[in-house]
């Protein structure tokens, strides 16, 4: 298998769905690693296991995975030394505690689930650890009955604690403090009790400053009253800290002792999500566990692709009788589904997952499978998708066994179809002498011909009803299709003349080529049309030109046989298409009746001179004469 056939299949989507039905990471994890297995002692488990958990399931309804959850990242930290907070000994509690609950609910469920009830008895109980942390552990803190020294040092921290609330209440009460207190209250300040002073008094109060308001004027002083008890709290805060640590060390030090078991647990607990999450898929799929064996036979009955919702069930067998199937029909009619589902059902039961089928369906279990299916080819990219292709069969020739699948989508399109169609055939034959199981899609006939008349081959079809001109999407093993072309122009009054013509060619490649007589022939004549509701451009005209996002003015009206107009631009006429330019403002809205437009398209020197010559300017012609002459030398 390569990651084409899991893309093109839908593979990674399948394992998705099934990811989703899991209660804990860890499951999770399972099913993102799994793989399809070729061994198929493997598989033949894989799915006994599948089937043993939809049984519980279907008696009992749930399995009690309560607390589960993925302490991979806990137990790396612990195995590094790292010595375990309160909240993760807690995790590692709930963890231990559903292990327990689940050997118990497994304990009875031999008589139809022996293989998953066996892993429950490989699952250790650590009753007295989860105790000993419950205990020492409440609301993810450390409680004071952990041990009797803290208990002790918890105690002498609320006693300090309420001697320094009494003198400082005691400091707020009397009235001669009143002035220098900013608020009536006791404020504390990295750990430290004080009273908030205004700025102005901060020498008139015996202490010390802990903290400045942000706008300076409140100071947080702890008086001299305090100090002493301020500083022996400290130290007991010390203390409770130290003996916090010594009690989460101790907890994760009895953890770290039974770590092997404990990942023995998270084994185990792993593959009973990922087991349940099967028989739950296959609960929501109605799915039953398929046949299998190793020699190549397939055999599907009502099959369904398992991600398309509404699919036509599928009947299919391969491997008995012939070893490589040919498909035909129409375009739209469902092949690439039959080949995305054979080819599906087949990696969801080599990874122990249920089939939506009837009970006597048959899978073999393959080495590889691979896959040439084009989802997106067109036109433009006939030549770089037949080059694809042809890698891509390349690299399948030479990974293939005789213990491997494949599956084609129209080989040897994308190309000219004389020769495309003699070199699938040519794979085709390559693939069935390397002992390949093939089932391919075509249109060319040559292929459906050969499949006839080989042995080994087989042609099928899908079924397309005639009267409606829709597919059925059914495969009908044993009859060949074809693309219903001839029967789709009928259906479109196409003349009878023309489709027996088309029969004949199909048949005798015998082409009619006489010519046509020239008295036959009408020649076309060349009319200057107008587009409808277009405007007729007048002279003098400002229009946008909208290539060069710049504004000119109509100078020749006409419309010429190519749309074009003339257009006075920057000083030169040029010809325009009518499409790439719009009106800016008419010329009739421009300039007064019996304006001389001519005059838009000279510049003002040119102008000037012609109003001279018409005045007759003696200098403007003694200049003229002098340039003739000048020329004339």
């Amino acid at each position: 298998m390569n990651n084409t056939t899991y893309e093109k299949l839908e593979f990674n989507e399948l394992k998705e769905i099934a990811k989703s039905y899991c209660v804990s990471g860890l499951g999770k994890q399972l099913i993102d690693k799994l793989k399809p297995n070729s061994n198929i002692r493997v598989v033949k488990n894989r799915l006994n296991e599948t089937t043993e958990a939809r049984a519980i399931l279907d008696a009992e309804g749930h399995v009690p995975f309560l607390g589960v959850s993925n302490i991979e990242n806990t137990i790396r930290n612990l195995e590094k030394g790292i010595i375990l907070d309160a909240s993760e000994l807690v995790s590692v509690s709930d963890f231990l505690r559903g292990c327990r609950r689940i050997k118990k609910f497994m304990s009875d469920k031999e008589f139809y689930a022996p293989v998953l009830t066996s892993h429950a008895g490989s699952m250790t109980e650590f009753q007295s650890v989860e105790e000993e942390i419950n205990f020492s552990i409440k609301g993810n803190s450390v409680d004071s009955a952990a041990s009797s020294q803290l208990k002790r040092i918890r105690s002498n921290i609320e006693s300090t604690e309420e001697k320094i609330k009494d003198r400082l209440n005691k400091f707020l009460n009397n009235s001669n403090n009143k002035k220098y207190i900013q608020e009536f209250f006791i404020s504390k300040k990295y750990d430290r009790y004080t009273i908030p002073i205004k700025a102005s008094y901060k020498n008139q109060v015996e202490g010390t400053v802990v903290e400045i308001s942000s706008k300076g004027s409140t100071v947080f002083i702890e008086p001299n009253t305090v100090t002493k008890l301020n500083g022996e709290l400290a130290s007991l805060k010390a203390d409770e800290a130290m003996e916090e640590y010594q009690i989460l060390a101790t907890l994760s030090g009895t953890l770290l002792e039974n770590i092997y078991a404990i990942k023995i647990n998270m084994d185990l607990i792993s593959q009973y999500d990922m087991v349940f999450a099967k028989a739950k898929f296959s609960n929501i799929i109605g799915g039953v566990e398929p046949k299998i064996n190793d020699h190549g036979y397939i055999k599907l009955v009502n099959c369904k692709h398992p991600l398309l919702k509404g699919a036509v069930p599928l009947n299919f067998e391969i491997g008995k009788n012939y070893r490589s199937l040919i498909i035909t029909g129409p375009n739209a009619g469902g092949k690439t589904i039959v080949l995305k589902t054979i080819g599906l059902v087949t990696l969801s039961t080599m990874l122990g997952f249920h089939i939506i089928a009837d009970k006597e369906t048959e899978l073999a279990i393959f080495d590889n499978i691979f896959v040439d299916i084009g989802d997106n080819q067109s036109l433009e990219n006939a030549l770089s998708t037949f080059s694809s292709h042809m890698k891509n069969l390349s690299e399948i020739m030479r990974a293939s066994n005789n213990n491997t699948l494949l599956l084609f989508d129209e080989i040897g399109s994308g190309t000219e179809p004389n020769e495309g169609a003699a070199l699938a055939i040519s794979i085709l034959e390559e693939f069935y002498h390397m002992g390949c199981i093939t089932v391919a899609t075509t249109h060319y006939g040559e292929i459906k011909r050969f499949s006839e008349m080989h042995n080994d081959f087989m042609n099928s079809a899908m079924r397309f009803n005639n009267e409606t001109l829709e597919p059925m999407y059914k495969l009908m093993i044993g009859k060949s299709g074809d693309s219903n072309a001839l029967w789709i122009s009928k259906k479109m009054n196409v003349r009878e003349n023309v489709l027996q013509k088309a029969k004949d060619y199909m048949e005798n490649k015998e082409y009619h080529l006489e010519s046509v007589s020239p008295e036959k022939i009408r020649k076309p004549k060349i009319v200057k049309e107008k587009p409808q509701d277009m405007y007729e451009y007048k002279k003098g005209d400002r229009v946008k030109l909208l290539e060069h996002d710049d504004f000119g003015i109509v100078y020749k009206d006409d419309i010429d046989n190519f749309s074009n107009v003339v257009v006075f631009y920057k000083g030169e006429f040029i010809d325009v298409n009518v499409k790439r330019i719009s009106l800016e403002v008419a010329a009739k809205e421009l300039y007064p009746d019996g304006y001389d437009l001519e005059t838009l398209f000279v510049d003002h020197k040119t102008r000037k001179m012609n109003h001279d010559i018409e005045r007759g300017s003696k200098k403007l012609l003694r200049k003229i004469e002098k340039e003739i002459r000048n020329r004339g030398k």
